[in-house]
């Protein structure tokens, strides 16, 4: 069984499939055409965690694709009173085609595709965050910044950055661990300013740095924010203090004071750079309004590329598994 819940599961090949996948659909759906890939089939979406982008992206994707999507949150499963993943797992597995996990511990994610009979999406998880980094990706694709491959050129994406490189400002989180191994897999350059007190976990380096040796990516980890930026075809940040974390929002206030995205910091990287944010983003704090609601700004066709993204993996995942199942 193929689940889908980091990149690092994937080869270079098989994240290029989806993300070419993810074009042609998108494509379709412009043009009008019908794309009942998934007829038929049914999502269930687990939120353990809230969310916006994620549940309306998933919901919406599902029921393009011509399938069903059935929306969970955790005080409407009997998970929320104590039953024990497994048990939840092997029941909802038996009667939907497909599931989306959105938690706060990798470790339930993995836990509920281990006994699931079908493929499991993490919709994010405290460790990654896989789905929002194939739509950063083909965004940036869309912007001409992209590794080239023939998979891309096939569906039409001809501009391209030989090494486009990607700098990353702010927490070592989960969306600094999907940025590693996005660009590991990848094979383009990512380079991440945090906080000494903040890095990105030391396991999740190491992995990034022995992909890097096949894929010829190029990481660098400081916590200088302006050498990060110079020369950067984009630059991206998350917030400060993700749900979960208020307790520490004044201390995490003070230690990331110097690590805003703003103009001073865009005018060091390449001219035509584009800014990138998963959203929500608070505005004056870890980005300043003139770079969020500025040309350079690409968050709402980021946001928007949830969706085409999440189909793109969708249709891949129930190929891979049926090709399995004959």
């Amino acid at each position: 069984m193929r689940h889908f819940l980091t990149i690092n599961d994937f080869t270079k090949h098989e994240i290029l499939e989806m993300l070419a996948l993810a074009i042609k659909i998108k494509t379709e759906h412009k043009n009008g055409v019908e794309t009942p890939y998934l007829k038929g089939k049914t999502l269930a979406m687990i939120f353990e965690k809230s969310s916006t982008r994620t549940r309306v992206s998933f919901q919406v994707g599902i029921y393009q694709l011509g399938g069903f999507g059935i929306s969970l949150s955790n005080n409407e499963l009997q998970l929320g009173r104590g039953e024990i993943v497994r048990d939840s797992s092997a029941v909802i597995s038996s009667m939907v085609d497909m599931i989306m996990v959105r938690t706060h511990m990798h470790e339930r994610l993995e836990e509920f595709a281990r006994f699931s009979s079908v493929p499991v999406i993490n919709g994010l998880s405290d460790v990654f965050h896989p789905m929002q980094l194939l739509a950063d990706y083909l965004t940036m694709i869309e912007c001409g910044i992209f590794v080239p491959d023939p998979l891309l050129h096939n569906v039409g994406m001809k501009e391209n950055i030989a090494k486009p490189i990607v700098a990353y400002i702010g927490d070592g989180n989960n969306m600094a661990n999907s940025w590693l191994m996005l660009a590991s897999k990848l094979g383009f350059e990512i380079r991440l300013a945090c906080p000494n007190k903040y890095m990105p976990h030391k396991d999740i380096i190491k992995i990034a740095n022995e992909n890097a040796k096949i894929s010829g990516a190029t990481i660098v980890i400081t916590d200088d924010i302006f050498s990060v930026a110079k020369g950067a075809h984009v630059i991206t940040t998350d917030t400060w203090v993700s749900m979960g974390q208020e307790d520490e929002k004044e201390k995490r206030m003070w230690d990331f004071k110097d690590y805003k995205v703003d103009s001073n910091i865009m005018s060091l990287a390449h001219k035509d750079v584009i800014f990138l944010h998963c959203l929500p983003a608070y505005r004056g704090l870890e980005v300043s309004e003139e770079v969020i609601d500025g040309e350079q700004s690409k968050i709402i066709e980021e946001a928007h590329n949830r969706l085409h993204a999440q189909k793109g993996v969708m249709v891949w995942l129930n190929e891979q598994n049926q090709t399995k199942k004959s």
